[in-house]
């Protein structure tokens, strides 16, 4: 068994803990949080021995093979540093870090000390993400997608309080793109690989962060324009256009059900879509798997996919803050490009 340490203790954190238990492959052994009592509330609902520390040193030190981090977004890097200086693989929930400096010296530092780092972007470790990939044709019969991925955030209300909470903060790196476009850009990426251009049309809160944007990615065929954010809800389905057709997609985020619409006969196809009910079991099972078998070759190179695909979304997501103005404390490290 995979012994899990989580630092976070939120709703999110709970999900993947279950997830992982799910797969037979972890065990939750410890659990960090700057309380005592919420790290004891927090790991009260499962069973073994687990460890609870308000000193994240201490906490390293215990015996975890893994940490799954799920804290504030500013907070990934430091936690992420700290945790493989101790030894230990990192998942680190996404947005993995505030910028590609941060995103740079933690893969290399994962590299020297030979150990994994995750990023827990869910809807590219789905089943049905590979089964929408094969089922895409080439390039050159792709004409354009349109992503959408908008849900209302309740912390909102505290903005237009005069607050500021965390995901809405750019001292916490928050943000729209950073919290729900990236799954979209992992969708893109994921299937087109990496776009020439990226503009970001962002509509900013009070907070100065992003709270609803339209981002266009253009590739040498093609365009990809998607809508999203914090401070709306919308209800439309994810398109990519094809030369003979048009492919549906009921979310971008997580994939339930894709239709493709074949313009020639009328006819609709749907794709062999199956969704759990938990989302989150399908990258810890993967998690696991390179985990356990570090020197297998193909799981190896599927690994050096995912990082790169990691490092890519962040250089995006970047770039994208860059236009609209958007500026993390994280980011007063960055150099000059």
């Amino acid at each position: 068994m995979i012994a899990l340490g989580v630092i976070g203790t939120n709703w999110i954190s709970h999900q993947f803990v279950e997830a992982a238990i799910a797969t037979g492959e972890y065990e939750l052994k410890g659990v960090y949080s700057r309380k005592l009592a919420t790290a004891q509330e927090f790991g009260e609902k499962y069973s073994g021995e687990i460890f609870y520390e308000t000193d994240l040193e201490r906490f390293l030190a215990g015996e975890l093979d893994v940490v799954y981090i799920a804290s504030p977004n500013s907070l990934h890097f430091s936690q992420a540093k700290a945790t493989l200086l101790a030894g230990k693989h990192v998942i680190v929930e996404k947005p993995a870090f505030s910028n590609p400096k941060e995103m740079a010296e933690i893969i290399e530092l994962a590299n020297q000390k030979g150990l994994l780092y995750f990023e827990a972007a869910r809807n590219l470790h789905e089943k049905a993400f590979t089964t929408i990939s094969e089922f895409l044709p080439v390039k050159g019969q792709i004409l354009g997608a349109n992503f959408t991925y908008m849900k209302y955030s309740s912390r909102y209300d505290q903005v237009l309080a005069g607050e500021e909470p965390n995901i809405f903060s750019p001292r916490f790196s928050g943000g729209s793109v950073q919290d729900l476009g990236i799954y979209t850009l992992y969708a893109a990426l994921g299937w087109f690989g990496m776009p020439q251009e990226v503009y970001y049309f962002a509509r900013k809160i009070v907070t100065g962060v992003d709270g609803m944007g339209t981002i266009i990615l253009r590739y040498d065929l093609f365009d990809v324009t998607i809508q999203q954010g914090k401070i709306a809800d919308s209800f439309l389905p994810s398109e990519i256009y094809l030369t003979d057709g048009t492919l549906r997609l009921s979310g971008i985020n997580a994939f339930e059900e894709a239709h493709f619409y074949q313009r020639r006969t009328g006819e609709t196809k749907e794709l062999p879509i199956t969704s759990l009910e938990n989302p989150m079991i399908e990258e810890a099972r993967n998690f696991a798997q390179i985990i356990k078998q570090p020197n297998d070759p193909k799981l190896g190179l599927r690994y050096e996919e995912w990082v790169e695909l990691s490092r890519n979304v962040n250089e995006v997501i970047y770039h994208l803050r860059q236009q609209a103005g958007i500026v993390f404390e994280g980011d007063r490290n960055m150099k000059e490009e």
